[in-house]
């Protein structure tokens, strides 16, 4: 099983960052490669076992189930069903800690997948750094004060 990691300090309140990304559906609001989202079946963004289904920027398609969320950790865990990224048995959790020292959000994202074995080094490289890293980036400029 392959893990990859990442984390960030963003410049804002936890409770301030989670209020946006509790919102399972909120992915083109702060995500720079996200074109469009949308919860299939009329589902609600924040209900355990809705899916998630949105269109890249380069024209990908993922389709993701939300498997955990946590008001109380500030946490969300999801699967990703379908990819154009040729993954399995993928499974992300995306947690937010307060820093206290300077009113601060510890954002810390995680995946776990199975992969073809000559593919490990370029998906580690393309979730972490191209969409974990990227998108946190993103929340950094978003809240940067």
């Amino acid at each position: 099983m392959t893990k990859v990691y990442v984390s960030s300090v963003i410049p804002a309140p936890a409770a301030e960052v989670w209020k946006l990304v509790r919102n399972f559906n909120a992915l083109p609001s702060w995500a720079p490669f996200v074109a469009e989202s949308r919860i299939e079946q009329n589902a609600q963004a924040d209900q355990i076992g809705c899916i998630r289904s949105f269109t890249l920027k380069d024209g990908g398609r993922i389709r993701e189930r939300l498997l955990a969320l946590s008001d109380y950790d500030l946490s969300c865990s999801y699967a990703i069903l379908e990819s154009p990224m040729a993954v399995e048995n993928y499974v992300a959790t995306l947690s937010l800690t307060p820093i206290t020292d300077g009113n601060l959000t510890l954002a810390e994202w995680q995946a776990e997948f199975d992969c073809a074995a000559d593919r490990e080094a370029a998906l580690m490289h393309q979730i972490g750094n191209g969409i974990f890293q990227t998108a946190l980036g993103a929340l950094k400029h978003r809240f940067g004060r």
